[in-house]
């Protein structure tokens, strides 16, 4: 048996603007071939089309957990729906050796007016589960999902939150070779997000091979031994994960390294988001526009938002990873005493983190905005980048360098003498 999961060879897929991809009927088919040579040769075809993906060749072997990074419209999904076979590329092949399992649109076929209950022996089907095999499995999924009260209520009842996790549990539940996992992250509370990786990990840990599509560059971090790089519906670099990462940084972020970025429309936004945040603006401590500090100084983060509906108990949110996708610290309004009971306006908000103690290089800054009930209103990875420039930090004349570790420490050092030494060993005994 071969050791290729999965093999691609010159994967190429066009659409055209303005065009929705529809199946064919034999009718059609039969009206296409008839009329064909009577038609006249279409205008260009190159400014009526656009390629999602172009000539990407790959392969991946058996048990391998690949992450799949880029900005937003550079293929990743486009990829994951040829490769699971939703839809055809236009040209090239994929050879998929082994049965296939899709987490691309969590909830696609669920039916809002049927029951929990039923809507896993439906969504099961429609993932190709056999009937026996989603009834083998059935106490394990409500038990991920947390909704074992209400499986048989209409899931048109559910909360948002409840209708996920049920979605996610039933398709990361299937008996498949390969799994393909398209940002499904992007959605749920920091807890069921936690418990995604924990199940995806597990899953991977059996053998399976997995594709992993994440803006998140921490959890394919985690979970990835290799990745790829797509951008512009093409292959830029395949190989250990810290390295494609690294090139994502410095191949995609670094057009966006500016003390200003306007975030009304930024291919870093994810799916389904309401958008918020219109304006970024980086600054040091005197308030002056710059997307380079030096180490210990302040750090001042501006936002313009513009909501296009309330938002009550407000929640703003900041990450901030390293160059390698590690998170190196997060700030948010909740664990602060900045009072803000509605956002219904245009409002600037300015968030200072004082005496940065990062090491040089590059960070960058993911946002996102919400409340208790939906975290994500808005949010956006790599919304902007700054660096960190060496500097004499601990005033010794000598300057911190980059693999020292991820953040600055002070430290006290001193000699203990023999006498102070001799009289804490007696004071240990005489106690």
């Amino acid at each position: 048996m071969s050791n290729i999961a999965i093999s691609c060879e010159g994967l190429s897929k066009r659409y055209r603007l303005g065009q929705q991809e529809r199946y064919k009927t034999l009718r059609d088919v039969v009206s296409s071939a008839v009329s064909r040579p009577f038609r006249r040769a279409t205008s260009d075809i190159s400014q009526q089309s656009i390629w999602a993906l172009e000539d990407v060749s790959f392969e991946v072997s058996r048990g391998e957990i690949v992450g799949i990074i880029g900005r937003n419209g550079a293929g990743k999904s486009t990829l994951l729906k040829v490769l699971s076979r939703i839809t055809k590329p236009t040209r090239g092949r994929a050879h998929i050796n082994g049965r296939i399992g899709s987490l691309l649109e969590v909830g696609t076929g669920f039916h809002p007016e049927l029951t929990g209950r039923e809507n896993i022996y439906l969504n099961g089907a429609i993932l190709g589960m056999r009937k026996a095999e989603i009834a083998r499995k059935f106490d394990e999924i409500v038990a991920f999902a947390e909704v074992e009260k209400f499986v048989d209520t209409p899931v048109k009842r559910y909360s948002s939150g409840m209708y996920v996790r049920l979605a996610f549990a039933v398709a990361a539940h299937m008996e498949t070779e390969i799994l393909l996992v398209d940002e499904v992250l992007a959605v749920g509370d920091v807890q069921f997000q936690k418990k995604c990786l924990g199940k995806i990990g597990s899953v991977a840990r059996n053998g399976i091979t997995v594709l992993f599509v994440s803006h998140s560059m921490a959890a394919v971090q985690s979970l990835c031994s290799k990745g790829m790089l797509i951008d512009g519906g093409k292959l830029i670099v395949a190989g250990e994960c810290r390295e494609v990462i690294e090139a994502y940084v410095n191949h995609v972020a670094v057009q966006e390294f500016s003390d200003t970025t306007d975030l009304r429309v930024h291919p870093g936004r994810t799916k389904d988001a309401e958008p918020v945040f219109s304006q970024l603006r980086i600054m040091n401590g005197d308030k002056e526009p710059t997307p380079t500090l030096f180490a210990g100084e302040d750090l001042i983060l501006e936002f313009d938002l513009n909501p296009r509906r309330a938002i009550t108990n407000p929640t703003l949110g900041i990450g901030v990873d390293n160059a390698t996708g590690l998170r190196v610290f997060s700030v948010i309004t909740y664990y602060s005493d900045f009072e803000w009971t509605k956002l219904d306006s245009p409002v600037v908000v300015r968030c200072t983190i004082p005496q940065v103690k990062l090491l040089p290089g590059r960070y960058q800054l993911n946002i996102s905005v919400g409340n208790v009930y939906n975290q994500h209103v808005d949010a956006i990875y790599n919304a902007a980048s700054f660096s960190i420039e060496p500097s004499d930090y601990f005033g010794t004349g000598r300057l911190p360098t980059p693999d020292l570790g991820v953040v600055l420490a002070d430290s006290k050092w001193e000699c203990v003498t023999e006498t102070e030494s001799e009289l804490r060993q007696e004071s240990q005994v005489l106690g």
